[in-house]
C-alpha cells in the first residue's frame, strides 16, 4: 500500500497547513506536515471505495491473517513505536510500551476470536429458514485522539478490518509520525492498497469525507464538542456514528479496611498517562470518617512523584500533551481556588520543567472543598488533578457520582462485594469496575452514556457497530411466492 503520509501536498483552505508536531517535554518542533488538499481527499476516498469490494470478498480467515501479522509487527516494532509515542505526546516510556502491548493484544483478539463472532445466527421460524448474517457496510472514517495513539486506533481498526470494512484514519495532528507508522505497519502486514489509509485531514474537510457516497460511518474518540459536531454532520448525511467522549469518572470508597491499597489504586488511576484519559478516575468520593486520612495519603503519593524526561524510566510524572493543555488545566485549578477550594498537594507548575523550562508540566494536584459553579466541578479535568469529596453515606455518594452530565466509567472500592455491587448498580455510566481502577481489556465492551457518547468498542459488541446484520428468510419452495 502506498503511504499517503508521504504524498500530501498543498492545503485545504486558508491557514490549513502545514502543521507542526511538538515534543511536549522540550517544547521543540519535531516535524512539519502539510494537510491533504481538497481534491486529494476525494482521490483517497475513491481509492478506499475501490478497495472495499476486493477486501470484503476475501474469506474472513484471510483478513484475520492480516491482523495476526499486524499484531506480530507491533510487537516486533515495540521500541520504535513506543519511542514515537513518548516523543510526540509525552507519555512515560513504560506506559508507551504497555500501550503497544494492549494494542497488539486487541488486534490479536479480533484475529483469533472475531471469525467466530461473525458466524451467522439462525432464527426459529414456522416454515423454511431464517438467519442473520453479518456483512460490512463500506468505507469508515475514524477520528482518533492523541492520548492513546496506538490503542485507540487498534480498537477501531481491528474489528472493522476483520468484518470487511475499509478504514480512513484521521489521527490527531500531534501524532503525525505515529499515524504514518501505523499505516506502514498494516501495509507491511498485507493489507491491500486502500484498505487502511492514514489521512492528514484538516478539520474543515471532515464533512467532505463523510458526505462521500462510499463512506457509510464514522467513529470519533475525543471531546464532547468534537462529538457533537461529528454527530451533527453524520446525522445530516444519514451516516452511522459511534462517539466515545469525555468523562468525569467517580471513584467511590466505601470503607477503610484496606485504605493503603485503595490509595495506591486511586493514585495510579489518576496519574496514568499524566491524568489524560477520558476513563480515568477524576472524582474521589470518600466517607467523612476516613476522608482526612484519604486526602493526606493521596497527597503524599502525589508529592513523591518525579517530574522529568518521559523517556527516562525514573520519571513518574510526565508532561501534558501540550502547553495549551497545561494552561487550560491551570486555569481550572485557579478558578477552583479563587472560589474557595483547598489545595492539599500541588496546584501549580513544578520547578523542573525540562530543557529551557519549556516542558508542559503541571504538578500532581489534590483539591478539596470543590462545589458547584467551579470549573473543577462542572468540567472534565484532563490532567493530574484529583478532586476529593466528603460524603455522609452511600446515598450521598451515589447522588454525587451521578451529578455529572458524563457517564463513561466508574469504580467502587469496598471490602463487602455485595455492598460494592449494589452501589455499582446505582451508578449511571457505561462501565463500573469494583476494587480495581477502570481499565480496558480486549474482550470487554467499552463505551458510555449521556454526554460521554454512545456505541461500544472492543469485545464482541465492537464488531457489530458498523455491520449490516442482514436477515435472509427462505420460505419452502412448495409454498410459492408470498406477498
Amino acid at each position: 500500500m502506498t503511504s499517503t503520509s508521504t504524498q500530501h501536498t498543498g492545503t485545504s483552505g486558508p491557514g490549513a497547513g502545514p502543521f507542526h508536531t511538538v515534543d511536549p517535554y522540550t517544547g521543540r518542533t519535531i516535524a512539519e506536515y502539510p494537510y491533504l488538499a481538497g481534491e486529494q481527499v476525494d482521490a483517497v476516498v475513491d481509492r478506499a471505495a475501490d478497495a472495499f469490494d476486493g477486501w470484503r470478498a476475501l474469506p474472513v480467515e484471510r483478513r484475520a491473517q492480516v491482523l495476526t501479522r499486524a499484531a506480530e509487527l507491533m510487537r516486533e516494532r515495540k521500541d520504535e513505536l513506543a519511542g514515537l509515542v513518548t516523543r510526540e505526546m509525552g507519555k512515560l516510556i513504560e506506559e508507551s510500551r504497555a500501550e503497544v502491548d494492549i494494542a497488539a493484544d486487541i488486534v490479536d483478539y479480533y484475529a483469533q476470536r472475531g471469525p467466530g463472532f461473525l458466524r451467522s445466527r439462525s432464527i426459529d421460524v414456522a416454515d423454511g429458514t431464517a438467519e442473520v448474517v453479518n456483512e460490512p457496510i463500506g468505507v469508515l472514517l475514524g477520528i482518533e485522539p492523541w492520548n492513546f495513539p496506538l490503542y485507540q486506533v487498534a480498537r477501531f481498526a481491528a474489528p472493522n478490518l476483520l468484518l470487511g470494512n475499509v478504514v480512513l484514519l484521521k489521527h490527531a495532528s500531534s501524532c503525525a509520525q505515529t499515524a504514518h507508522e501505523l499505516e506502514r505497519l498494516f501495509s507491511d502486514a498485507g493489507a491491500p492498497e486502500g484498505v487502511y489509509t492514514n489521512l492528514y485531514l484538516n478539520v474543515s474537510d471532515v464533512e467532505r469525507v463523510i458526505a462521500h457516497p462510499a463512506v457509510q460511518g464514522a467513529s470519533l474518540t475525543g471531546s464532547e464538542a468534537a462529538g457533537a459536531s461529528l454527530g451533527e454532520i453524520a446525522g445530516r448525511h444519514l451516516k452511522k456514528c459511534v462517539l466515545e467522549l469525555g468523562g468525569s469518572d467517580p471513584f467511590v470508597v466505601l470503607d477503610a479496611d484496606d485504605l493503603g491499597g485503595t490509595l495506591d489504586a486511586a493514585a495510579a488511576a489518576r496519574i496514568l498517562n499524566a491524568g489524560q484519559s477520558c476513563v480515568s478516575a477524576k472524582r474521589f468520593i470518600v466517607p467523612d470518617a476516613i476522608c482526612d486520612d484519604f486526602v493526606a495519603g493521596l497527597a503524599r503519593r502525589f508529592d513523591d512523584l518525579v517530574v522529568g524526561d518521559p523517556s527516562d524510566p525514573g520519571t513518574t510524572l510526565a508532561p501534558l500533551s501540550s502547553e495549551d493543555a497545561a494552561q487550560t488545566l491551570l486555569e481550572q485549578i485557579d478558578d477552583a481556588l479563587d472560589k474557595g477550594a483547598t489545595v492539599a498537594a500541588g496546584g501549580g507548575r513544578p520547578e523542573n520543567r525540562g530543557p529551557d523550562g519549556q516542558g508542559a508540566f503541571v504538578e500532581a494536584t489534590v483539591l478539596t472543598d470543590v462545589t458547584r459553579g467551579m470549573r473543577a466541578f462542572e468540567e472534565e479535568l484532563f490532567g493530574p488533578v484529583a478532586v476529593v469529596y466528603r460524603v455522609a453515606d452511600e446515598d450521598e455518594a451515589v447522588e454525587l457520582a451521578n451529578s455529572t452530565r458524563y457517564g463513561l466509567g466508574g469504580a467502587v472500592f469496598g471490602s463487602d462485594p455485595d455492598r460494592a455491587r449494589a452501589v455499582a448498580d446505582r451508578i449511571g455510566s457505561g462501565m463500573v469496575w469494583i476494587n480495581r481502577p477502570t481499565s480496558t481489556e480486549p474482550e470487554l465492551p467499552f463505551g458510555g452514556v449521556k454526554s460521554s457518547g454512545f456505541g461500544r468498542e472492543l469485545g464482541d459488541l465492537g464488531l457489530f457497530e458498523f455491520a449490516n446484520r442482514k436477515l435472509i428468510r427462505t420460505a419452502p419452495a412448495e409454498n410459492g411466492p408470498r406477498g
